[in-house]
């Protein structure tokens, strides 16, 4: 059954902690897997043989999940009902040699990840989170989550125009974070110390994929605390629902006429061109493995395929108090106003009438109200992974998600109620 569509905040107070423990794609997935094995799914390695089985079941590669839930008695045939997002976020990201430093200071190389707010990650205080690789190819999850790194901005006294013409960041220069002090930077300080603070030997890691993230905490916010401010909301705030949502539905999915998915993609944030983006094979590699694990032949996919639906679920833009003319003018989403569809005729969003007409069924069971979104003719629309699943799929998709203020900043600002409405949607959806 669906969940009552009252406010929960114990299921905001849930993706607080979500987001606290989940500062990279890799820590997002590893948690929500764990959640997955405490609702008895069990992962599969994408290198055995599948059976064909009901029950729960999910893959992970690198910063991406896909998990399922069969019914039992499903048709290999059976379409799909799946809730699409991704784990990643703008940030700043470690170089392959990371140690750099000038006049007595020593600091660590980063990379430009996607589009961030790059003046919200000054004077914060930072830590350093990822993937650390070993010699003998097993991997180990990284996370020093305390001050450690800071990108300090240039005094006023030494840039006098920067209130009246405005902040100009150079990415080369302006962004590299200190993390000490010394004249003697040395290449392997860095992943030396991670060695160390991770029980690692000396010179066991030899690859890393490693980011800086803020150690500020998530907080309500506002005087009846009606706002959540937090870092990564885009796009761990649908990770989360969905991932509440799959666990909920396969709890009593004894009478499910689809089989419900949760897809999250690591790097929608540069393109999803990867082995673990939404432009990747994993998705139909997992549903068609399915489909074939229950005895299915081509025309059962090709069927499965033709009546599966995917919500991709990623947040979108609230009117903004202060820059409300950069709306469309007749479409203004307000936080707590409940989830958002996102229409482009460009195609930069998937949804078409027929997928508002899925999505507004999904309210109506939910008791959920939803809101529109399109972007005014004269500021470029975004996109997100839906276009691509349709397209690379042949799956009706629809652009869905949760309106927040300060998108792409290191912390961003949704309703407290949203992500509670929107796990409520997500919930009548993969129903059915």
């Amino acid at each position: 059954m669906s969940a009552p569509s009252r406010f929960d905040r114990g299921h905001t107070d849930d993706l607080m902690s979500f987001l606290a423990a989940s500062p990279t794609p890799y820590h997002a997935v590893a948690h929500a897997a764990e959640r997955l094995d405490k609702a008895g799914f069990r992962q599969v390695a994408e290198t055995d043989a599948w059976d064909g089985t009901s029950g729960g079941k999910y893959v992970l590669r690198g910063g991406a999940i896909v998990a399922w839930y069969v019914p039992e008695g499903a048709e290999p045939h059976t379409p799909f009902r799946i809730v699409g997002a991704h784990t990643d976020s703008p940030n700043l990201r470690v170089k392959p040699r990371p140690d750099i430093g000038a006049h007595g200071w020593r600091q660590a190389a980063v990379e430009i990840y996607g589009g961030p707010l790059l003046n919200s990650w000054l004077d914060r205080d930072l830590g350093l989170a990822g993937r650390l690789t070993l010699r003998d190819g097993s991997t180990r999850l990284v996370n020093v989550d305390r001050p450690l790194l800071r990108v300090p901005q240039l005094a006023i006294h030494l840039d006098r125009s920067v209130n009246s013409d405005g902040l100009k960041l150079d990415k080369q220069r302006h962004l590299q974070p200190v993390w000490g002090m010394g004249d003697d930077v040395r290449d392997g300080d860095l992943i030396a110390f991670l060695e160390e603070t991770s029980g690692i030997p000396a010179g066991e890691v030899t690859g890393w994929d490693l980011m800086v993230h803020s150690v500020e905490p998530p907080a309500y916010l506002g005087r009846d605390k009606e706002l959540v401010a937090g870092p990564r909301m885009d796009n761990l705030l649908s990770v989360h629902a969905g991932t509440a949502a799959l666990t909920a539905v396969a709890a009593h999915g004894a009478d499910l006429r689809y089989i419900p998915v949760l897809a999250a993609f690591d790097h929608e944030e540069n393109g999803s061109q990867s082995d673990t983006g939404a432009d990747g094979p994993l998705l139909g590699g997992v549903l068609e493995r399915s489909v074939f694990a229950r005895g299915g032949s081509y025309e059962d996919r090709a069927r499965a395929f033709a009546g599966t639906v995917c919500l991709s679920s990623d947040t979108g833009h609230a009117v903004h108090p202060n820059y409300a003319e950069r709306h469309d003018p007749t479409h203004h989403p307000r936080v707590d106003g409940g989830p958002i569809l996102k229409v482009n005729v460009n195609n930069r969003y998937a949804t078409d009438g027929s997928g508002r007409a899925v999505f507004a069924a999904a309210c109506e069971k939910a008791d959920v109200p939803f809101q529109s979104f399109v972007s005014n003719n004269s500021m470029p629309c975004g996109t997100t992974i839906g276009p691509i699943t349709a397209a690379r799929h042949g799956i009706r998709t629809v652009d869905i998600g949760v309106a927040i203020l300060s998108m792409h900043s290191a912390r961003e600002l949704c309703g407290a109620k949203d992500p509670f409405l929107l796990a409520n949607v997500l919930v009548a959806f993969l129903e059915g």
